[in-house]
């Protein structure tokens, strides 16, 4: 059986019930995919919880950066990933190991053994798809703003 994304209701629903967003490999670099993203979603009132092993102890958006999603000492509902392809199969397995709700690989990322570790594991898989562009087609402002 190959791998279906959710639908936009379904992913809808996700963001809905979101709060606590990791985003493993957000650089502390303004110029960066990956902090764009998560400051975006930031402003719309997510909670962002950096990981990245390189920026562990520095301040990401104001959030303290994690070496690693066991680190974090608080629940974690989607695990957002910026890592290329060939990562994300154990990234799939720290998530499952904190019990997350969703892996997210972002726009351009696919691994299906990753997808597959997720659902394994009871975690919505998402491939290939911009969390912040998902987001701003299906949610209200949660920014209260």
């Amino acid at each position: 059986m190959s791998f279906e994304n959710p639908t936009r209701d379904e992913i809808r629903k996700i963001l809905e019930n979101a709060g606590n967003i990791a985003v493993v490999g957000l650089s502390d670099k303004t110029d960066r995919t990956s902090y764009m993203v998560a400051q975006a979603m930031q402003s719309r009132g997510y909670r962002i919880i950096p990981v990245n092993p390189a920026a562990e102890g520095k301040q990401i958006l104001g959030e303290t950066c994690y070496g690693s999603l066991k680190d974090i000492p608080e629940p974690v509902d989607i695990v957002n990933v910026f890592r290329r392809s060939e990562y994300c199969a154990d990234v799939a397995r720290e998530a499952a190991d904190i019990n997350a709700n969703v892996l997210w690989l972002q726009l351009g990322i696919v691994n299906d053994e990753a997808a597959a570790i997720a659902e394994q594991n009871g975690m919505r898989a998402i491939m290939d798809r911009c969390i912040k562009v998902e987001e701003a087609v299906t949610q209200p402002d949660r920014s209260g703003k």
